[in-house]
């Protein structure tokens, strides 16, 4: 059997909790971040933006920044978006959506900013 890595996390410490895939990862480059965003515009899924405390963020509920964006395919004006959301919450979770018109979901999820470690 091969080795399998712990990922230690705690209720007591926000920051080590893991809550989606991209979170055991390092956290992404402005080029991933992009690139995420252009398959997200690719797939004619409608980009949204939500945040939240550290301390919530395995909540179901996190805040939505403004309305999705919905036929929004001009990267640059999602990224922009996004950097607002992070710049108006910076001690938040920022989460980039990719909502499905068609399957009536959401189709890509990922935290895209981190709160600092505290």
């Amino acid at each position: 059997m091969s080795d399998i890595q712990d990922y230690p996390s705690s209720l007591r410490d926000p920051a080590s909790r893991k809550f989606e895939t991209f979170s055991y990862l390092p956290a992404m480059t402005s080029e991933q971040i992009r690139n995420q965003v252009e398959y997200i515009v690719a797939q004619g899924w409608n980009p949204g933006i939500e945040h939240t405390e550290p301390e919530n963020a395995m909540d179901n509920y996190w805040y939505m920044w403004k309305l999705p964006m919905f036929g929004e395919a001009e990267v640059d004006a999602i990224l922009a978006e996004c950097e607002a959301c992070h710049q108006a919450h910076p001690d938040n979770h920022v989460r980039l959506l990719g909502f499905d018109n068609y399957a009536q979901s959401v189709g890509a999820s990922m935290v895209i900013f981190r709160a600092p470690a505290v």
